[in-house]
């Protein structure tokens, strides 16, 4: 527990270092650690994860990120329901263990984006561009997605 905490409050520093930059990816974290602390987090409060897959070389990546800390429908839908994190995949970086875990979600484009449940069990890997609407993102599609694969959903009793 103790150091679920203490990694948290390092991605917590970093991400905030990141923003000052401009930037959402951070090459230099180790993404298996990255997803384990999200995990215990998700674990220990109910949630799943989001795990958004790319790096700052992509404009969608970018884009996403921005409109999912922003839009006043979507970025308190996955404060809610998700530990939301972004795990980098780059030349300087390609955490090939992480892609491994993650079903080799590359494989859709970028960004992808990996649902897990509080255990680190992959759900759902979802593309992103059925999510996308003109230059931006769908708050409908997104919205949708995001209620598609949050933990009180997925495991809803089937009647």
């Amino acid at each position: 527990m103790k150091q679920t905490i203490t990694l948290l409050l390092l991605m917590a520093c970093a991400t905030l270092g990141l923003q000052a930059q401009n930037k959402v990816y951070d090459e230099s974290i180790d993404a298996m650690a990255q997803i384990k602390a999200a995990t215990a987090l998700a674990k220990e409060s109910g949630r799943h994860v989001l795990c958004q897959v790319g790096g700052d070389w992509c404009p969608w990546c970018v884009r996403f990120a921005h409109f999912a800390a922003t839009d006043s429908v979507v970025a308190p839908l996955i404060k809610e329901n998700y530990v939301y994190i972004h795990v980098n995949y780059s030349k300087g970086n390609k955490n090939l263990e992480a892609m491994k875990y993650l079903g080799n979600p590359g494989r859709f484009g970028y960004p992808v984006f990996v649902v897990l449940d509080g255990d680190g069990t992959p759900l759902h890997i979802q593309e992103s561009e059925s999510l996308e609407e003109g230059k931006g993102y769908s708050r409908k599609r997104v919205e949708k997605f995001l209620r598609l694969w949050n933990k009180t959903a997925v495991e809803a009793e089937v009647k």
